[in-house]
């Protein structure tokens, strides 16, 4: 029995859905049912970088889709337990001819190795695997002179309507190791850290969160996205539902631009455009890793790849924990445990924390922070950690001043004085480095410092002139020109504007870089 299955992988959504209208297209010339199928792969959620927070958001999208899927006529969505390349040779022998569909999908390596295993699969069982863009990143890519241009040529095609109907296929629990999507595991994996306040999963909370800011709150995004006390709702939100693919970049981008175009509202359309830039950097950053898969495990410029090879278990723990005798630092980590979501200055902050000052490896750290985000997006994760961490060979490293940063985005300490609640009596003048204050300061508040908070793990001046030294003894010709090629495979050929040039306060001096500088609010 001819038959077509649609895989979804991170395209949790029916509209704007290449592989949904070519299958559609199929199974109406062919005159066959279509099935699709989500695979829930165990080894996959035993990993560093996931976590069960993920794995709720993910469920909730996928319960929304079956709904809709089951409203089109199509019988139900059935979950697997099992990776596609064990079940297709089962379901070949039950006698369907299988045709596959789905998105091309840039993940992590293990989703990577993955989807090698099933073309390998498919190759020896003769099905056919029709794969399709999700949006502007492309396959194979040699050359990033007219990545732009082809971006834009994707981003101006028509959005592909949601279907009337779809092909139904009642009998489709008949295929081996199959299961109602409802009856998918709600547990992935041990949830390490409470997530209370995670964002709920599913098309319609994109559609409300996207309907919410171009009417109201994005007019704020370019001067609010920055500070943790107001970035929660100037920030579009949108970013867990653009990773599971709830809502397209493609359809985002649209909309933005018809919103830019009715609105009289000066400041709000300049915000609206810089969101849409942002989509942009989107696709230029999962390209990245497209490119070159290893940027998840190893530093991108060559010089780096020995450097913080000690670790400081204590150290790590402590900036895990919230706990690095940094107020800002400390409150930024326990609001991301919290919400699975932090904006990005705060998080380019955490990640130049552990790479200066506390001099420890990038890697494990970077899967800490993708565990926590429920937005996880290797494609813009890894990218952007090394940027933050100072490994590309063409960005200027930023080595964030907790103390400064504290003092421009939270000058009153409130958001300080709301995750730490053991500072709650310190005042203001002492609260972005209540170290300083005189002991008999700290007995009358009775918040002694290092007891009932700690003291800095280290002296940041003198950690970040150390890791500054040890940076630029690396940078000779050979360096250089090392950097040059690597701008040249992965650098923007798009010029940033003045007006949208990061004005992030750091303690890193301007330097000669192969490449863009640029640094985005990517995951706002």
């Amino acid at each position: 029995m001819k038959l077509a299955l649609l895989w979804f992988k991170r395209d949790l959504r029916l509209y704007d859905h290449a592989a949904l209208a070519a299958a559609v297209e199929f199974c109406r010339q062919n005159d066959c049912p279509l099935v699709g199928v989500y695979s829930f792969e165990h080894e996959y959620w035993q990993l560093p970088d996931t976590s069960q927070r993920q794995w709720a958001f993910i469920r909730e999208c996928l319960l929304q889709l079956d709904q809709q899927w089951r409203q089109l006529g199509a019988g139900e969505l059935i979950g697997v337990s099992a990776e596609l390349s064990a079940l297709l040779p089962t379901w070949q022998q039950q006698g369907f001819d299988i045709t596959l569909f789905s998105h091309e999908e840039t993940g992590n390596g293990w989703t990577y190795a993955r989807d090698k295993r099933v073309h390998k699969c498919c190759r020896q069982l003769g099905i056919t695997w029709h794969e399709f863009a999700q949006f502007g990143v492309r396959r194979p890519h040699r050359n990033r002179d007219d990545w732009a241009e082809h971006w834009q040529q994707c981003m101006v095609q028509p959005c592909h309507p949601q279907p009337a109907s779809l092909p139904a296929y009642q009998q489709a629990m008949t295929l081996h190791g199959s299961q109602p999507i409802s009856a998918l595991s709600d547990t992935a994996c041990p949830e390490l850290w409470s997530c209370p306040a995670r964002q709920s999963g599913g098309r319609a909370q994109a559609l409300a969160l996207w309907h919410s800011f171009i009417d109201q709150r994005g007019r704020f995004y370019r001067s609010q996205i920055s500070s943790p006390l107001t970035a929660e709702q100037a920030c579009s939100r949108l970013s867990p539902y653009l990773a599971l693919g709830c809502i397209s970049v493609r359809e985002l981008l649209q909309a933005t631009r018809q919103q830019r175009q009715k609105s009289s509202d000066g400041y709000f359309k300049r915000s609206l455009a810089a969101f849409e830039s942002r989509l942009w950097w989107h696709c230029h950053f999962i390209q990245k890793l497209e490119d070159q898969p290893d940027m998840e495990w190893q530093a991108l410029h060559p010089a780096y790849r020995q450097l913080r090879s000690e670790i400081n278990s204590d150290w790590q723990q402590a900036w895990q924990l919230g706990q690095t005798g940094w107020p800002l630092v400390d409150a930024c980590m326990r609001y991301l445990h919290h919400h699975g979501w932090l904006n990005f200055r705060m998080r380019a902050m955490l990640m130049s924390i552990i790479s200066y000052p506390l001099w420890q490896p990038w890697q494990p750290a970077a899967q800490f922070l993708a565990a926590q985000f429920v937005d996880y997006e290797p494609g813009i994760h890894y990218p952007q950690v090394q940027m933050q961490a100072g490994t590309t060979g063409i960005n200027i490293p930023r080595m964030y001043n907790p103390t400064l940063q504290a003092q421009k985005l939270d000058p009153k300490g409130e958001f300080i004085r709301r995750w730490l609640p053991e500072l709650t009596p310190v005042p203001s003048s002492w609260i972005h480095q209540p170290w300083h204050m005189p002991l008999s300061k700290q007995q009358q508040l009775d918040v002694i410092i290092g007891k009932d908070y700690p003291a800095p793990l280290v002296n940041f001046e003198q950690a970040v002139r150390q890791a500054r030294q040890t940076l630029s003894a690396l940078r000779d010709n050979h360096f250089i020109a090392t950097a040059k090629r690597i701008g040249h495979k992965h650098g923007s050929r798009k010029r940033p504007s003045r007006a949208n040039k990061s004005t992030s306060t750091s303690t890193s001096k301007p330097a000669s870089s192969a490449g863009s500088t640029r640094q985005l609010s990517l995951f706002e």
